[in-house]
């Protein structure tokens, strides 16, 4: 079996394949369409993001067996090409679910408390306790869009802050546990003091977060989007904030990025409302870096070969 990895992941992926006769191939900086001439010849691909598998690459792999991908979402993959082809998908989410769920935790934790304003201010040679008046985590409702791995792991992370209750919503029915209870559309609008988005990118949920959707919210409320950018309409998540209908935000995706998720602007152009959360002091932003921590590289390498070596061997 010949594997072709497309993108630089930790060793310990190498070093089982190969102990299962897996013979690896790299090729971390050739073009799509260079990978194209090749790709009949391997039987698995191993990718993050560094560019779609579509039908048209897909139809190319003859003689493709699986695909793994080190991430969560599968949205740069034509699953359901691959699926009719009879291609097996292994996603990790179970690998970066942890991180994801520590990350969402404390940019709320950051926003609440106003750390990152304090630590700048502190810096400056500035001393204002007043104006870093916190808030407390303590009594207020948390809602969960999306409760599959890294809603969950957010949901069991809230355990211990003394939080009035946490709530989550998802398409699929029954996916409430003892962290959190699911609850309709109109219950979250209703009680949400803050939200935390967890869905994968998919028609459905691209531009879910609309002026429309935020206006039916009865209290301001906490936006944390460790998920995708895309489901998030940065000029109505500005308008929002403007009119205090959103109180802070904490964004680890943006919609301006690429789809490789390793650049943010193609070129140097900068949006309108990129430019207001720059500088908004109610805002943070970190690069898509919340399922990215040392020990997650790990994880999501070793959950890939687990699943793979499961399937076929």
């Amino acid at each position: 079996m010949k594997v072709l990895h497309l993108d630089t992941n930790h060793p310990l992926i190498i070093e089982q394949f190969s102990a299962l006769g897996i013979q690896n191939d790299e090729d971390y900086t050739s073009t799509k369409e260079e990978i194209l001439k090749k790709i009949q010849d391997y039987h698995g691909i191993i990718i993050r993001s560094r560019f779609s598998l579509d039908e048209a690459f897909l139809a190319k792999a003859t003689n493709l067996k699986f695909i793994g991908r080190l991430g969560a979402g599968l949205e740069n993959i034509d699953t359901q090409y691959a699926k009719s082809r009879g291609i097996f998908l292994a996603a990790a989410p179970e690998g970066n679910r942890n991180a994801v769920g520590e990350h969402a935790l404390g940019m709320i934790l950051s926003l609440f408390n106003k750390l990152h304003i304090a630590d700048r201010e502190v810096r400056s040679g500035k001393w204002d306790r007043e104006g870093n008046r916190g808030y407390e985590l303590e009594g207020k409702v948390v809602g969960i869009i999306g409760y599959g791995n890294m809603g969950k792991a957010f949901a069991k992370k809230l355990q211990g802050f003394d939080v009035a209750e946490v709530i989550c919503y998802d398409i699929q029915g029954g996916v409430e546990d003892d962290n959190a209870r699911q609850v309709g559309i109109m219950e979250l609008h209703q009680r949400a003091d803050v939200i935390s988005l967890h869905v994968p990118q998919t028609e459905a949920t691209i531009g879910m977060i609309n002026s429309e959707f935020i206006e039916k919210f009865h209290n301001s409320f906490w936006l944390i989007n460790t998920a995708r950018g895309k489901c998030v309409v940065t000029e109505d998540l500005v308008a929002a904030l403007k009119s205090k209908k959103i109180l802070g935000v904490g964004l680890d995706v943006l919609e301006y990025e690429k789809t490789s998720f390793e650049q943010l602007f193609s070129e140097n152009e900068l949006p309108n409302a990129f430019q207001y959360l720059i500088e908004a002091e109610n805002v943070i932003l970190s690069p898509h870096v919340a399922g990215w921590t040392v020990e997650s590289k790990v994880k999501l390498a070793q959950t890939v070969v687990d699943k793979i070596k499961a399937k076929f061997f």
